[in-house]
């Protein structure tokens, strides 16, 4: 399932599923079986040691140890916590169990095979300390593997924020679907491999919750991915414009040029002031090259609506000139990207591009700030400290904006005015290079340009980006990154052509 759920997404899952006749307790003897299988398939000796807190999750744990008691393995239970403090599930859960149990110490971990951490889960809400916060150190000390049950122990499951400190797992079991901070960081760091387990609750529940956050993945843009067709020509593939900056900073726009041609957008044209024209006219050939100079020659450009979708920001200028050239884009009837040093010249005078953007019903409007530009354009979203999480930030700004907004990084978080949100996990480090972010923004306008909407061009362009990124691999420079887009491609219509096939 691409959904992510939020804990209290989570937890109506459970109680609608149990409402529905499904016991509790089923639900997690089946949650600490799938936890005991994960166990069985690594590489261990018998001694495991489950680190159980007196919640939910130490149910699960409890349920685990009996499971692999049962299978021959050495276990005991090292319990956080007041053992009267167990009620409901969790109380029958440890009734269950017939092995050792004993208060939790950190040297229980000594000598261990494999821990199992079911001592927090997904639910924590507050910082982690004292006994806690010590198991969790000594579970990371210890050279053994460590199975988290739901989530690693000490990482909120909403935000992916660590809580003082958190358990860093070899392997991570959840259950029904993953959740925001599975995919968020730093909590994606703490959690290994993810394993999603199926333990009754139908995906029924689903429709009820109506999720608002996705996994970035082809399944929930696929659908307005525009592919070409046998009765296409270049014209009705969108053409997508470049705004580029002055002599010196030229290379940014061809890159995002070129971004927006492997993209797929018919036609690319790069914007260029006079200074400008003889380097991006000699680098350039497939893409076009036209002088346009200042705020009213782009004003007269974008006059031609033939001319869809327009990027401005990529080696542009931060200034009045380019405020200027970024209120002309606005009033056109184009779809409009903002990145780089348009949303740095924005940032001093946000309230009228937000009222800019307003005005454009119906015209799509893409931000894509770093965590830097981000705050210097949301300036009291980012000081907020109430808060705190990258996709509570984004879902903030893309509403008070009107604009769809990407905020970049390893887990690119695309928000949309109305709530929706993706969150992407395939983006390598190796992306961290110069001009991948123009590439990127190049992307987005040339899917733009042939008519996909903004949160599903937006989403789209990060997951292909990450994908680009994939293929290349070390040594990866930003100019790889359009010339490697024709293999992912191939490989994004086969699955596309499949999933098509399957559809009733």
């Amino acid at each position: 399932m691409i959904e992510l759920l939020t804990t209290a997404e989570m937890a109506e899952a459970d109680r609608l599923t149990i409402a529905g006749g499904t016991p509790g307790l089923e639900l997690m003897e089946n949650a600490g079986r799938t936890v005991a299988d994960a166990a069985g398939a690594l590489p261990r000796g018998r001694r495991v040691v489950v680190v159980a807190g007196p919640g939910n999750n130490g149910g699960d744990g409890f349920v685990a140890a009996r499971h692999l008691a049962e299978r021959g393995c050495a276990v005991h239970v090292s319990f956080v916590g007041d053992p009267k403090r167990l009620k409901g599930d969790a109380a029958l859960a440890a009734e269950r169990w017939s092995g050792p149990t004993t208060p939790a110490i950190p040297a229980a971990l000594a000598n261990c095979d494999l821990v199992i951490d079911a001592l927090f889960g997904a639910g924590l809400d507050r910082a982690v300390e004292g006994l806690p916060r010590a198991m969790i150190a000594a579970m990371n000390a210890s050279a053994a593997p460590i199975i988290a049950v739901d989530l690693p122990s000490g990482v909120n499951g909403t935000t992916g924020v660590v809580m003082g400190a958190a358990v860093n797992a070899t392997q991570t079991v959840t259950f029904f679907c993953r959740k925001t901070g599975h995919l968020l960081l730093p909590g994606r760091l703490h959690c290994g491999a993810i394993l999603v387990a199926d333990i009754g609750i139908p995906a029924s529940v689903l429709e009820t919750i109506k999720p608002r956050t996705f996994a970035n993945d082809p399944e929930l843009w696929g659908a307005a991915f525009p592919q070409p067709r046998a009765g296409g020509h270049k014209y009705s593939r969108g053409h997508a414009v470049i705004v580029s900056g002055g002599l010196s900073t030229t290379g940014a726009a061809r890159l995002a040029a070129r971004g927006a041609l492997r993209a797929g957008a018919g036609l690319v044209t790069i914007a260029s002031p006079p200074d400008a024209l003889g380097i991006n006219a000699a680098a350039s050939l497939a893409v076009m090259v036209r002088q346009v100079d200042g705020a009213a020659g782009l004003a007269a450009f974008l006059a031609d609506k033939r001319r869809n979708a327009v990027l401005l920001g990529p080696g542009g200028g931060v200034g009045s000139a380019m405020r200027e050239q970024v209120a002309a884009a606005l009033a056109s009837a184009a779809a409009v990207v903002l990145d780089a040093d348009a949303l740095t010249s924005a940032a001093d005078d946000l309230a009228g591009v937000v009222a800019m953007i307003a005005k454009r019903t119906g015209r799509d409007t893409v931000l894509t700030p770093h965590e830097g530009e981000f705050a210097r354009l949301f300036k009291v979203i980012h000081e907020d400290h109430n808060v705190q999480a990258k996709l509570e930030k984004a879902r903030l700004a893309a509403r008070s904006s009107g604009a769809t907004l990407l905020f970049k990084g390893a887990d690119t978080v695309v928000a949309a005015p109305d709530g929706r949100a993706s969150i992407a996990d395939n983006a390598p480090p190796t992306l961290a290079t110069a001009g991948s972010g123009d590439v990127l923004a190049g992307m987005i306008d040339g899917l733009l340009a042939q008519g996909m909407p903004a949160f599903e061009a937006a989403s789209a362009a990060a997951w292909l980006h990450g994908e680009a990124a994939n293929a290349i691999g070390p040594g990866l420079i930003a100019e790889d990154l359009p010339e490697a887009l024709p293999v992912v491609y191939r490989r994004l219509f086969a699955t596309l052509e499949k999933r098509a096939a399957k559809s009733p």
